[in-house]
């Protein structure tokens, strides 16, 4: 079965989007172009596991920013097809975790991005994580959606390594302990 890679954002306070799913705050003017890793993370990954959130949010984007295929769990979009742009790039299925990562096994996938917040938790829950990279953006937005919620028990994971750019973003990588 593939392994579950966590590469994402957090406001400073915590959260991954505001209550309304805007992601302005995610902008760092600073940030001369530096992509904080990304490039690296993205192209060691086989395919992107993300929810209906995510992929609403991202399909809104002047262009579609991934190259690798994205299975969408989502019970409202299942079965339907992807709109004419995103052929052969998006699909829509109603699966759990552990059946979206046999599915993706199925067709190769070796290492799975596993992005948006409620299908990270989900994901947690079922112990499909190996490692997340976290993202702290240093602005205080106040109210939002939360990354991490109820997990059933306690997952422990190991402190990897800890980066810091000029425009402020802390990023650390932390693997699941065995």
């Amino acid at each position: 079965m593939p392994t579950g890679h966590v590469f994402i954002a957090t406001s400073l306070d915590g959260f991954i989007a505001r209550k309304d799913g805007g992601l302005d705050w995610l902008i760092l003017p600073e940030h001369d172009g530096e992509d904080h890793g990304y490039a690296a993370f993205i192209k060691d990954i086989d395919a992107i596991v993300m929810g209906r959130g995510s992929y609403e949010a991202v399909s809104g984007f002047d262009t579609w920013p991934y190259d690798k295929p994205v299975l969408v769990l989502s019970r409202q979009l299942a079965g339907t097809t992807a709109p004419e742009a995103l052929s052969g790039k998006v699909s829509f299925a109603d699966l759990s975790p552990r059946a979206a990562m046999e599915h993706l096994g199925r067709q190769g996938a070796k290492r799975v991005y596993v992005d948006g917040g409620q299908i990270v938790q989900s994901f947690l829950r079922e112990g499909l994580i190996a490692d997340m990279v976290l993202s702290t953006i240093p602005v205080l937005i106040g109210e939002g959606r939360s990354l991490f919620g109820p997990t059933g028990g306690d997952i422990h994971f190991v402190h990897d390594r800890f980066l810091s750019f000029p425009s402020g973003l802390v990023q650390s990588r932390y693997l699941l302990r065995p």
